[in-house]
């Protein structure tokens, strides 16, 4: 294909990519028949997605539980002052802006917590998953309904200058629990919080997440990193680890003797303390759907209350209470799960 007549006119905008020769015509329309899942879009996930639909994908599915704050403009690549001034979750934003790069791409945003309730619908249809969370609980999630339905899946996390990003192919590779058999005890890990991060070890991991999904998507299976690729980009090391034992010896609970502890809901939990925010969120997969607009009629005259279609806001003096329709709510100003549920009940209890 090295003039611009071989490339078919729907596929022009793709031309520098389809004269990759692990691409080509075939590859890109295979990309344009695939179907990926973004779960959360913050600093890795904007620019999974940013990368995914300028490659072509044909459908997005993104899911991200939070909204816009102005220390995530630092990392968050898809976005920018006036969307944080919207008020909007990440998911709808990140949406608007994606379908003004590639109108030729689908993407759904679902403004949600991934949880054991919803995991299985969001997985639904899609050809592969990619990771752009930043808390374990939630990757276990990911890895038991992976192994579940079959679906690949690509790993990647951030802290500091540090990256690491693994691929699984489920009945081929070794999962992510077999890398870490149960979550780090709390406290144990260092969060972005104290470690702080820096907006290129994002785009490194993210872009390797994104490079893996091409060749998967595109069938070039026997290109996949089969090691644990790790970046430390302050300190200039790259370490390529095998894990080839780790399958061959594995008794792991999830891909070998099949429990899906966090699919069934046996572990993990409905509240999280999120990285670096000094908030909580809380979750309650059983609540009735919360009127916004009742909710503001009630709180009227305790606080500034702010509301769009997708969250209200109330502002208290130290504390600050986001709630979305399904009843979820993030509470800025605590670590405290206690007192997060105390704020919730005393405010938005319905």
């Amino acid at each position: 294909m090295s003039e611009s007549h071989d490339i078919p006119p729907d596929l022009a905008r793709y031309a520098r990519q389809m004269r990759y020769p692990a691409i080509g015509v075939d590859g890109q329309r295979r990309l344009l028949n695939s179907r990926v899942l973004v779960v959360g879009c913050g600093a890795l996930g904007s620019v999974l997605a940013n990368t995914l639909v300028r490659a072509g994908v044909g459908m997005l599915r993104i899911v991200d539980r939070d909204f816009l704050e102005m220390n995530n403009l630092q990392r968050q690549m898809l976005y920018d002052e006036q969307d944080v001034r919207s008020g909007l979750p990440k998911a709808i934003v990140a949406k608007t802006h994606l379908e003004r790069i590639n109108a030729q791409v689908r993407v759904e945003a679902v403004v949600a917590d991934v949880a054991q309730h919803n995991i299985g619908q969001l997985v639904e249809g899609v050809d592969l998953i990619v990771d752009g969370t930043d808390n374990f609980e939630t990757r276990y999630l990911l890895n038991d309904a992976a192994i579940r339905w079959q679906v690949p899946w690509v790993y990647g996390g951030c802290m500091g200058a540090e990256g690491q990003s693994m691929t699984i192919l489920p009945g081929v590779t070794p999962c992510f629990r077999c890398l870490h058999p149960d979550p780090p005890p709390p406290g144990a890990l260092e969060t972005c919080d104290s470690a702080g991060i820096l907006a290129p070890i994002v785009n490194v991991i993210a872009s390797l997440e994104a490079c893996e999904a091409l060749k998967i998507l595109t069938g070039h299976l026997e290109a996949v990193n089969r090691e644990l690729q790790v970046f430390e980009l302050w300190d200039n090391r790259v370490r390529q680890v095998r894990l080839d034992a780790l399958r061959e010896h594995s008794q792991c609970p999830a891909c070998v003797q099949r429990r899906f502890e966090w699919l069934t809901g046996e572990r993990g939990g409905d509240t999280a303390v999120l990285c670096g925010r000094n908030a909580v969120q809380l979750s309650f997969p059983e609540q009735a759907a919360v009127s916004l607009a009742m909710l503001e009629a009630r709180l009227e005259g305790i606080g500034p209350v702010t509301r769009n279609a997708y969250l209200l806001r109330l502002t208290l003096p130290a504390h600050q209470i986001t709630v979305f329709p399904d009843g979820r709510a993030i509470i800025a100003g605590t670590e405290d799960l206690a007192e997060a549920r105390t704020l919730y009940a005393r405010y938005v209890n319905v």
